[in-house]
């Protein structure tokens, strides 16, 4: 490891101390303050103590016993008020600790998700990312906060300690010197078992995520039909509890290797403290000292060694925060190749149309190639489809075009600028894409459309238009509050829908959209026969004189399509007009013939 690096290592606790100070500055202030507060306000009452003892035994051998008592009162009168600026910092650092920790925690989780956006599509088709994923989750609510915790423990308690081994200096060099070696085999433990959890964590993150899955499918309502329909809820629990069982049995392994060693590292330290009390009460009964100074001396061997321990134990987490928080960074550290360019240009009026010139694409998760040698042009206002076998790479295809992947080898071009000297943003923009997979939005029915172009405002006339175009306007009239209806069943009042008539809300979304583009995966897929007639029958009237490109397998649909390019294995076979691809008699004619067997 060179040296460079091991600097970066150690100075991962600074950028964690700026996020914390981003996420609330004001409460972390005072938080810090109060901390400090509550690190001098023991010590105070440890010297009144001290004093007060002094006083009473001082009062045995005076004859003036009326001002030895004012002196008394005046001491328990300054302990009282000291006690009392104790339980109001008591109080008042539980209330900003739980006000800053939060606002903390929100900051961060607001990080973790604007890291999830920026990040590439192709990191979600990675297991390695959902790993590097879960384990920044994991850490990124509470870590950072408890470095800065950590710290500020180390200033309190340093004060206090830095003052009790000024009190047992003057007593003798030794009692000092106990303290710091008694609390060496504790902290080497520590240190040591951090180190085995955090690899062992590392090692696990995969086996976590099993059973997190697993526990989805059992309380998912996306699953439930089906896992009761086939009797899975015994096999998914009973895997889910083996594979929690497994991780338990070794956490609890390293656990209760812990806890001995801990254990030996604690009773050598306890041997040694009680030399040294004994050393103490040997003083006094010598006489050597006096009452005063004994309980003092007590107080302080026993408060240095709490302040020592937490001094230790503190840089001990910190330690163990180094170590952990890594996890947070190399998620933030996670870097999109699909990256805007340094001089962008505007996304064209289309005039020549969109041309893919050899371009080959392959998945960084797989040796295979996705698309090989793909050459086609799409002009201004047609409409194409691309039908073919599922794997043959037209959706692959679609994602290279949005720009969701660069190509491997080859360009994408439209009205000759390639794709990548386009503004991102502004090139999705252009186009209204609805994959198979759509979304359902547990939102209400306006929103679920909106969210097709939310650069609009969401007004009912323009919604409703949307809706009219993909025969979703009837569907949503007749639900219970209409455009205002939640749709789906996670919240209170929502109407599920089927998945046709889902199908029909996704459709108004890609329609809202203003753009130059509309790609349509298996459109239609979900509807049945005569509300798949109502949107083909009038399909260049309903896109209006955009550019189509519809995927689907239901090749009736694409016989209006004024190209259709037929891909198989990731690459395009043939192409042609319908009638032109019939009087061929391939690929395409034979999948027709095919499916039109069924409908004789």
């Amino acid at each position: 490891m060179t040296s460079l690096k091991k600097v970066k290592q150690a100075l991962r606790l600074l950028p964690a101390l700026r996020l914390v100070w981003q996420a609330a500055p004001n409460w972390t202030l005072v938080y810090i303050i109060v901390l400090v507060i509550q690190g001098i306000l023991p010590l105070v009452l440890l010297y009144l103590t001290k004093l007060i003892i002094d006083t009473i035994v001082e009062s045995v051998n005076i004859v003036d016993k009326i001002s030895n008592f004012q002196q008394l009162i005046t001491l328990i009168a300054l302990t009282g008020l000291v006690t009392l600026a104790t339980v109001i910092c008591n109080s008042g650092a539980e209330l900003v600790n739980t006000a800053q920790s939060r606002r903390v925690a929100d900051y961060m989780s607001s990080i973790l998700h604007a890291k999830s956006i920026e990040v590439d599509l192709e990191y979600y088709e990675n297991p390695q990312y959902f790993d590097t994923l879960q384990r920044a989750q994991n850490e990124a609510t509470y870590r950072p906060n408890r470095i800065l915790n950590n710290l500020v423990w180390v200033a309190q308690n340093l004060i206090s300690l830095v003052t009790m081994v000024g009190l047992l200096l003057s007593l003798h060099w030794g009692i000092a010197g106990v303290l710091f070696v008694a609390a060496i085999p504790t902290v080497l433990v520590r240190v040591k078992f951090s180190k085995i959890l955090y690899t062992w964590h590392r090692k696990k993150t995969a086996m976590e995520r099993q059973a997190e899955y697993l526990s989805w499918l059992l309380i998912g309502d996306i699953f439930a039909k089906e896992i009761r329909l086939f009797n899975l809820g015994t096999l998914f629990s009973q895997r889910f509890d083996r594979l929690r069982f497994q991780l338990y049995k070794e956490n609890l392994a390293i656990s209760s290797k812990r806890a001995v060693a801990t254990l030996i590292a604690q009773a050598l330290a306890t041997i040694l403290m009680l030399s040294a009390y004994t050393f103490i009460i040997y003083q006094a009964y010598q006489g050597i000292i006096r009452i005063g100074d004994l309980v003092l001396y007590y107080q302080a061997l026993q408060r240095g060694q709490d302040s020592l321990k937490s001094v230790l134990g503190s840089f001990s987490a910190l330690y163990e925060d180094n170590l952990f928080i890594a996890n947070l960074y190399e998620f933030l550290e996670l870097e999109p190749k699909i990256i805007q360019p340094a001089h962008p240009q505007p996304f064209p009026q289309m005039q020549d149309g969109i041309r893919f010139t050899n371009v080959s694409f392959q998945y960084s998760t797989t040796t295979r190639q996705a698309l090989k040698d793909i050459n086609l042009t799409i002009k201004p206002g047609e409409v194409v489809a691309l039908v073919g076998e599922n794997g043959s790479g037209k959706t692959t295809l679609i994602k290279l075009l949005c720009r969701l992947y660069d190509p491997t080898n080859g360009s994408i071009t439209i009205d000759g600028i390639d794709l990548r000297d386009l503004d991102v943003v502004d090139l999705r923009r252009q186009f209204s894409v609805i994959f198979q997979d759509y979304v359902k939005y547990n939102f209400t029915a306006q929103e679920n459309i909106w969210l097709g172009n939310t650069d609009l405002p969401p007004t009912q006339d323009s919604i409703a238009a949307a809706a009219q175009r993909s025969g979703a306007y009837d569907v949503i009239k007749r639900l219970p509050q209409g455009y205002d209806t939640m749709l789906g069943k996670w919240f209170d009042q929502g109407e599920e829908l089927s998945i046709g008539q889902w199908q029909k809300v996704a459709l108004a979304r890609a329609f809202l959209r203003n753009s130059q583009v509309i790609v349509l995966d298996e459109p239609t897929s979900a509807m049945d026969p005569k509300a798949e007639a109502e949107v083909f029958d009038g399909f260049r009237k309903l896109i209006k004189g955009q550019t189509a490109i519809l995927i689907t397998h239901r090749l009736a649909t694409v016989k209006m399509a004024d190209q259709i390019f037929v891909m198989d294995k990731g690459t395009i076979v043939e192409t042609g007009t319908h009638e032109e691809l019939m009087l061929r008699g391939g690929t395409y004619a034979i999948l027709f013939e095919t499916q039109a067997q069924h409908y004789r």
